[in-house]
């Protein structure tokens, strides 16, 4: 595949993405919170606050910067009365639990002095039952003036009595969500000026939209992609998408998804049997059952098809997120499974994101045996506690992002797979000036590679080891030989003479 860039933003082929929950990243002295809020190092609960706050964020971007980050993805921060605030009551005011707007401005002045670039999250599907025109419905009734901002079927409206019908439309039935009537031209226009308000007032970056394949209305998100693109043309727009969706980026909608499908075949190859079906079965995507080299491989293949180069380079490709299980959750414990899939991640084209404590292996679901439970994968970042943080895990994570960024062949490089065969995965990332190969052995006994490398090598060219071994190695009969360790993978850099 050769290397083009056409209308999406540059920078994001470059970024390495950090996603942030805010109620349990770090929690700050400067915002005053109500005393009912838990202890930090309490187990998380459906609906329980621990008050992370964006002050607490700027207090800890040099951590980010120390791991390499240049891109913050931050869930919901609009006034809400849910710990994920993704019950929206005021589009336009930061929650005062977080600080507020000025918090908001001070994140982004500081981030952005750090070269960091911050994406919000835009619930623009449903808003929640504090959302001022909804609340004024249930209090007001058929009189209500913002009887058409929503879908209201029947009087009374029940917005908390499970047992009696609603009476109007809200996301997969749960009450707490009023799903917007986007077909009304005040509404649309509403959620377009917010779109365009933050990007204007307080210079984001980027937006992540909810559940956007949920609002309907013809034209909608080409719309806003046309308004906000107008006011920042490298904005970065993304999708939550779970399914494969090139039909959502042709440049008209969104410039990436996130990007589950990748996740599934990365975290599939790297934890195999070890993968809880159990865990993941209430979710949307499906990093089971285990496969092999070739399985993975021939997934890639099929997104690389659909989506095409462009896209493909700025993917926004995850391995867990606040909806899903953590990975080494999946794997039933196996850190060997996050570390082979990061490495997959962070050698594949596109905008790798971290989630917020895989870099310490921070603690997710101990029960493999039932569904995932939301509350299970946003833990409280243990900065009182550094001794419980898997150094190595943050070692190799650092020495693996620092790598993509010093190798831009690794970003924005030709892709090709040279070798899948049982657990063994071999492919090649090269531009113009660097050559590199990238190999996982996800068996549980070492493994010497003969790998094709024609016409990409010639013989007798040696390899350095980059990462995760010290065997270097020669070309020779237009193969090499490279040696992996059980459960490891390992990047050699081609030395040009």
């Amino acid at each position: 595949m050769t290397p083009t860039l056409g209308c999406r933003p540059a920078w994001a082929r470059d970024a390495v993405f950090y996603q942030i929950f805010p109620d349990r990243f770090a929690r700050s002295e400067r915002v005053a919170k109500p005393s009912n809020v838990r202890t930090w190092s309490s187990p998380p609960t459906p609906q329980g606050y621990h008050g992370g706050d964006l002050w607490g964020i700027i207090e800890h971007l040099d951590h980010l910067v120390d791991l390499g980050i240049n891109a913050v993805y931050l869930t919901p921060i609009f006034q809400s009365a849910c710990n994920h605030r993704y019950h929206t009551h005021d589009y336009y005011q930061v929650d005062p639990m977080l600080g507020g707007n000025e918090a908001l401005r001070s994140l982004i002045t500081a981030a952005h002095a750090r070269r960091i670039r911050i994406v919000l999250d835009g619930v623009f599907n449903h808003a929640s039952r504090g959302f001022f025109q909804f609340h004024d419905i249930l209090e007001n009734g058929p009189d209500s003036a913002w009887l058409d901002w929503f879908h209201i079927h029947a009087w009374p409206l029940v917005p908390y009595d499970g047992g009696r019908p609603a009476n109007y439309t809200s996301w997969v039935n749960n009450r707490a969500l009023p799903k917007f009537n986007t077909d009304n031209p005040a509404v649309r226009e509403y959620l377009m000026q917010v779109g365009e308000y933050w990007i204007r007032e307080y210079d984001i970056d980027g937006w992540r939209l909810d559940v956007p394949v949920d609002i309907r209305t013809p034209g909608f998100w080409e719309e806003f992609r046309s308004r906000t693109r107008a006011l920042k043309p490298d904005l970065y727009l993304v999708g939550e998408i779970w399914r494969e969706a090139a039909d959502w980026l042709r440049g008209d909608r969104f410039d990436a998804t996130m990007n589950y499908e990748f996740a599934a075949a990365a975290i599939a190859f790297a934890g195999g049997d070890r993968v809880s079906k159990a865990l993941v079965s209430n979710r949307s995507y499906r990093p089971f059952p285990g496969t092999d080299a070739a399985g993975y491989a021939q997934r890639i293949e099929q997104l690389q098809s659909a989506y095409g180069w462009e896209t493909t380079l700025v993917q926004f490709n995850l391995l867990a997120s606040h909806d899903a299980p953590r990975v080494v959750s999946i794997a039933r414990g196996d850190k060997a499974t996050l570390r082979l899939a990061t490495l997959l991640q962070m050698t594949y084209p596109g905008a790798p994101c971290i989630y917020y404590g895989d870099e310490i292996a921070l603690r997710g679901a101990k029960r493999y045996d039932r569904p995932h439970r939301d509350p299970d994968a946003r833990w409280p970042f243990p900065w009182h506690d550094t001794s419980s943080w898997d150094r190595a895990m943050l070692g190799y994570f650092r020495e693996l992002i620092a790598l993509r960024h010093a190798c831009p062949a690794l970003r924005s490089g030709a892709f090709h797979q040279l070798h899948a065969k049982g657990q063994q995965y071999v492919c090649l990332r090269r531009d113009d000036s660097d050559t590199l190969l990238v190999a996982v052995n996800a068996a549980e006994s070492p493994a010497e590679l003969r790998v094709p490398v024609s016409p990409h090598l010639v013989d007798g060219q040696p390899l350095a080891a980059v990462f995760g071994s010290e065997t270097h190695a020669t070309v020779a009969g237009q193969h090499v030989q490279l040696p992996v360790p059980a459960r490891s993978g390992a990047i050699w850099r081609a030395i040009r003479q």
